[in-house]
């Protein structure tokens, strides 16, 4: 027989309400009373692919290799190329066979490196607000998040700096996000070389999502 109740799971439970799914359920029930509602929620494409990528891509999809399994890290040809363009544009060196992963997304990237990275318990400096999955990952993987407020970024290093300072627990890592999702905020390099800094001074690894 099977049971129709809903299972109670640890790491489900650990989790905070989903915002987006909170910001649906509103949506569906003010629509329901017949309110007008301008989304401005998840940024989904309102414009046509160009055609020539919608041609490449019929073009790939008929090639019978495409059909294959890929490479965990993604095709070498890929991980290449994004080595190149860190080259090109920001002078860096990176080995595409042991510096690049290629993912499905920042959501994909941040869960799957959280559990690769994250023992129970270990401590992850998190920016408040932040897009769910930069707290979520580290949660479902059994960290514990350090909400640090963000109303600007320089509110945020100087959060950094007292969290990394006043915690029981050496955090393991610090997650910035700018351009930032959902405050829209931006920041120079002067910013960066300051985040390396505290980095470096309380061993933090830098998790940073470009958004």
């Amino acid at each position: 027989m099977l049971s129709m109740t809903t299972p109670d799971f640890h790491k489900i439970r650990r989790l905070p309400p989903y915002v987006f799914e909170q910001v649906n359920r509103l949506k569906a029930r003010l629509r329901a009373q017949g309110v007008d509602i301008i989304d401005f929620g998840m940024g989904n494409p309102d414009m046509p692919t160009p055609p020539h990528i919608v041609a490449k891509l019929i073009e790939t999809v008929q090639k019978p290799k495409t059909h294959r399994y890929s490479a965990s890290k993604g095709i070498p040809g890929l991980r290449r190329a994004m080595a190149g363009y860190y080259e090109r544009r920001f002078g860096v060196q990176l080995n595409p066979d042991t510096e690049v992963i290629s993912t499905l997304g920042s959501k994909e990237g941040f869960a799957n490196l959280a559990q690769a990275l994250t023992a129970p318990g270990d401590v992850i400096i998190c920016p408040n607000p932040a897009y769910p999955i930069h707290a979520y990952g580290f949660i479902m993987a059994g960290g514990v998040i350090q909400h640090v407020p963000a109303p600007s970024p320089e509110a945020y290093l100087a959060g950094i700096s007292q969290a990394a300072a006043e915690a029981h627990t050496s955090p393991l890592a610090v997650i910035v996000s700018y351009p930032s999702n959902p405050a829209a905020q931006w920041v120079d390099l002067d910013f960066y070389k300051e985040v390396v800094r505290l980095a470096k001074k309380h061993d933090l690894i830098v998790l940073s999502d470009v958004a």
